[in-house]
């Protein structure tokens, strides 16, 4: 399968986003699809949804889903774990399936925004990756992390059908 970025650099081969953690890991989201952060809500279990979607909750008469972006990535959930102060949801707007979709992911911390540098990023390898490649867009160096740019709408529509 090829991989090709779907990453929208700009003219200058920057990209501005906000950078949060999940687990030891850095992700970054375009700026562009961010609508909110908020403090953690009450969630609603949602019976005999995926697990990478378990959940909503109400937010100014809103209907949220919940994304666990741990299921996508094979990672450890901590569902039990302690909510810490720095939790938060990310709310988001991508497409699935052509249509918009605000979807709030869970970050154990929400970071800055940032720009980003073209020079410094690299398509996911094709071998070493202990991630699903296909849900990788880039991987960019800095001088404290390797930050993943998720492809989310390929995370959701994979996850989606597998349900």
């Amino acid at each position: 399968m090829q991989h090709a970025s779907t990453t929208p650099w700009d003219e200058n081969g920057q990209l501005e986003v906000l950078t949060f953690d999940i687990g030891d890991e850095r992700l970054a989201i375009e700026a562009v699809n961010i609508r909110e952060i908020l403090d953690l809500l009450p969630e609603t279990w949602v019976p005999g949804a995926p697990p990478l979607v378990a959940s909503v909750v109400n937010f100014r008469g809103k209907i949220i889903p919940i994304a666990d972006l741990r299921v996508a990535f094979g990672m450890p959930t901590d569902s039990d774990a302690a909510v810490q102060t720095d939790h938060r949801i990310v709310v988001i707007e991508t497409e699935l399936d052509g249509e918009p979709l605000q979807i709030g992911l869970r970050a154990d911390k929400v970071h800055e925004v940032a720009i980003l540098d073209r020079a410094d990023s690299c398509e996911p390898p094709v071998l070493g990756m202990r991630w699903r490649r296909e849900f990788v867009r880039e991987l960019v160096r800095n001088p404290q992390h390797v930050i993943v740019i998720p492809n989310l709408p390929t995370i959701f529509s994979t996850l989606a059908e597998a349900a």
